[in-house]
């Protein structure tokens, strides 16, 4: 990387922690965030994150950002570094079966509570991507609006539960391969609204996702 670019990718995260170190309480900074609120598919995923305050930490994670915005390979990058350099760290999910259980959102709630009850280290704060999450009510909680853009702690979140929930959709193909999942991850692709329309529902599926698709009330 240039000079200027790197330079410039620096005063980024510089930002980034900035911003956490303006939520900072007593306690750690614990980011969290959540990915898989969409697909038809498979499991929503939370992934609760304590990075080192240390700026030299930070710097080695460069490009760290929303999980959106980075390639797979880079994401997979980032997920080792940030596991690796992380004061602590979790993932949980709500699976299919819970999500048509109780609605998205609660399964959603559930799983980021039970990333935050995994971690090793208890939090102090918590920072968030646009929600607070009534399970977590004697934690401080801290909600931004696109915080995964916005906060390094949220990021590295991000990361963490895109890359579990990818790695498990990849896996997820070799169960079923007529669906695509490790192209799609789940979501709601032509590919995969096609091969929903002639192969009909797996058991990863959420019934209450593809009733209208497959002309199926969802129990």
């Amino acid at each position: 990387m240039k000079p200027e670019k790197l330079a410039a990718e620096y005063d980024r995260l510089d930002s980034l922690k900035a911003f956490d170190d303006l939520s900072r309480g007593q306690g750690p900074l614990c980011g969290i965030d959540e990915v898989g609120r969409g697909p038809l598919a498979g499991p929503v995923v939370a992934g609760a994150v304590i990075l080192p305050e240390d700026p030299e930490v930070l710097h080695s994670l460069l490009y760290l950002n929303d999980s959106k915005k980075l390639s797979e390979k880079r994401r997979e990058d980032l997920y080792r570094q940030i596991t690796a350099c992380a004061v602590s760290w979790a993932v949980a999910s709500a699976d299919e079966k819970r999500i048509d259980e109780i609605n998205i959102l609660q399964a959603d709630y559930e799983a980021m509570a039970e990333a935050v009850h995994g971690l090793p280290v208890r939090p102090g704060v918590l920072i968030l991507d646009a929600v607070k999450v009534p399970q977590l009510s004697d934690y401080e909680q801290v909600s931004v609006i696109k915080g995964d853009a916005k906060s390094a702690s949220i990021a590295a979140a991000s990361i963490v539960a895109k890359v579990t929930r990818d790695r498990y959709m990849i896996d997820a193909a070799e169960r079923y391969p007529e669906y695509g999942f490790d192209r799609n991850k789940g979501y709601g692709t032509a590919e995969h609204i096609a091969a929903l329309k002639k192969y009909g529902p797996c058991p990863l599926h959420r019934r209450s996702f593809i009733g209208k698709i497959i002309g199926e009330t969802a129990s």
